[in-house]
């Protein structure tokens, strides 16, 4: 090996020197027991058939690459979207790494959340000896003004009642009665990340209103509540704050991670930065009414804003793209009696400029597309308005009820004649899709590169890039502090799609003397 300190390589291109080289070919053939590089093609090229799409699509108690995560890091962001919040898992210490790892490459910053650390002990014996020493421990370094509780699998096999755990904590003096220690239950072997997230904020709103509903009446603060989901677009929550503001409409964000998640640095940190104060969910069932944003995802939030604070929760699209921020606006307006202002019309006729400028690169591009219920969907929506084509459209956390109302959308425009919808499939069902039914780019998270690559190790002719929007994006930096709501968020969306595009072109086309006749200089 080189060790010569002057000539220092990272990983890559580190690797490729040929002692490297030798050092993986002897560890190949000695100890991984490996077969010979004609079989390995022999059989990438038999799963890249219709044949081996068939067995894939029939299996069913394997899942292959999920595109979801699990309830607990859902309730995790949830928990800190509110003011001096603590996050605490009831769980094995492995499953706070692993949550705060994901956010930590997403975010690129720390992120704030604690486990009692539950072993195997308590896998047999219950938890509640972590629960006490967790909370007291957690209490007294963190001094957190609000504990938030969720569970992980290891707490939910075992059956712990947080309920009951929490209180008898309280009781035997391991944490004073007057801390806040809002719960939900969230294991990790149903749902995904959006159902835990709703979970959380569904405990924390009955934490907090439950018992304190006898002087609250709707409409009585002037406000409207927005309750935003699992939201990772930091920008996101900054233009809700932005265009309502413009509108001279008093709204409470209940849910706000975005100064916690974007701290500066100016060498001071911040483990509790910005958030919604509790205050103002304590106040949330005097609002005018209550949206939210990502209805797909919000099932059980639904049902207790419209039960116990009596509020309408009328329906509205997700904010992506045109349509769905015309109807989110308009919906704001309906409800407030507040008029639509001339600053948000004229950011509305920059999109459609936008959306006249493009157009020519974008119509007739076939699209695979996969992530979350209400990103889909959004997404899906702003391609047909686009002029593109929805090919492959997959959700793994999306249950029949979506699939239905998806299809019934794209039925309504001639570009979504090709659609098809995919409900509880995988990342391996859509490698299928993308080697036998090839489509032009891909719309995903990060994980989506290892389908580039499969499909780029067929043949250039096959590969399919990567749009990368989503979560989660860890292979690049800063996308997390864009919008992907709003008429702004359209703009970024459209821009990041039509350059991916015009990149692509310019690729296939500066083959010097073969293909370089379309290498043009303006696009």
């Amino acid at each position: 090996m080189n060790e010569d300190t002057e000539a220092i390589k990272p990983c890559y291109p580190l690797f490729r020197d040929d002692d490297y080289q030798q050092v993986l070919s002897r560890k190949r053939r000695e100890q991984e027991e490996g077969v010979d590089a004609a079989k390995i093609d022999e059989t990438f090229e038999w799963t890249t058939t219709e044949e081996y799409q068939q067995l894939n699509f029939s299996r069913e108690a394997l899942t292959v690459d999920p595109g979801k995560v699990c309830q607990p890091l859902g309730a995790v962001l949830c928990s800190l979207g509110f003011e001096k919040t603590l996050p605490y898992v009831h769980g094995s210490q492995g499953c706070v790494a692993y949550f705060r790892t994901y956010f930590n490459r997403h975010f690129k910053e720390p992120v704030a959340c604690v486990s009692d650390s539950m072993t195997e002990d308590a896998a047999v014996f219950g938890g509640h000896k972590n629960m006490n020493q967790g909370l007291q421990n957690a209490y007294q370094i963190y001094q957190p003004e609000v504990i938030a509780v969720s569970t992980t699998c290891m707490a939910e096999v075992i059956g712990d009642d947080l309920n009951a755990f929490i209180g008898n904590a309280k009781d035997e003096g391991y944490l004073p009665q007057e801390v806040p220690t809002p719960f939900a239950h969230t294991p990790s072997f149903v749902g995904s990340h959006v159902t835990g997230w709703d979970g959380m904020f569904e405990g924390i709103a009955r934490y907090f209103t439950i018992n304190e509903m006898e002087d609250k009446q709707p409409g009585s603060n002037g406000k409207v509540n927005l309750v935003p989901g699992f939201e990772t677009y930091l920008g996101s929550y900054r233009w809700l704050k932005r265009a309502l503001g413009e509108m001279g409409v008093e709204a409470s964000l209940l849910c706000d991670p975005t100064e916690v998640l974007d701290t500066p640095a100016d060498g001071e940190y911040r483990m509790y930065a910005g958030g919604t104060p509790i205050d103002e969910v304590r106040d949330a069932p005097n609002a005018l009414d209550t949206l939210l944003l990502q209805p797909w995802m919000l099932t059980k939030t639904k049902k207790y804003i419209k039960q116990t604070w009596k509020h309408d929760c009328p329906e509205v699209q997700v904010p992506i793209g045109l349509e769905g921020t015309d109807n989110f606006l308009m919906k704001v307006s309906q409800i407030t009696g507040k008029p639509i202002p001339e600053s948000l019309e004229l950011e509305r006729g920059r999109l459609v400029d936008m959306m006249t400028d493009s157009h020519q690169w974008l119509h007739g591009k076939r699209f695979a597309l996969w992530g979350d219920p209400d990103f889909v969907m959004g997404m899906t929506r702003f391609l047909t308005e686009l002029g593109a084509e929805p090919r492959h459209v997959l959700c793994h956390n999306a249950n029949k009820r979506w699939g239905k109302a998806m299809r019934a959308m794209l039925e309504q425009t001639p570009y979504g004649e090709s659609a098809q919808v995919y409900v509880g499939k995988d990342l391996w069902h859509m490698r299928s899709l993308c080697v036998t039914d090839k489509p032009d780019f891909m719309i995903g998270n990060s994980y989506g590169k290892f389908i580039q690559r499969d499909t780029l190790y067929k043949g250039k002719e096959f590969e399919v890039p990567l749009i990368r929007l989503g979560f989660p994006i860890f292979d690049r930096h800063h996308l997390h502090r864009n919008s992907i709501w709003g008429y702004e968020g359209a703009m970024y969306i459209l821009t990041t799609i039509v350059n991916e595009v015009l990149a692509r072109l310019d690729e296939e086309t500066r083959h010097m003397g073969v293909t370089d006749f379309n290498y043009d200089l303006v696009r």
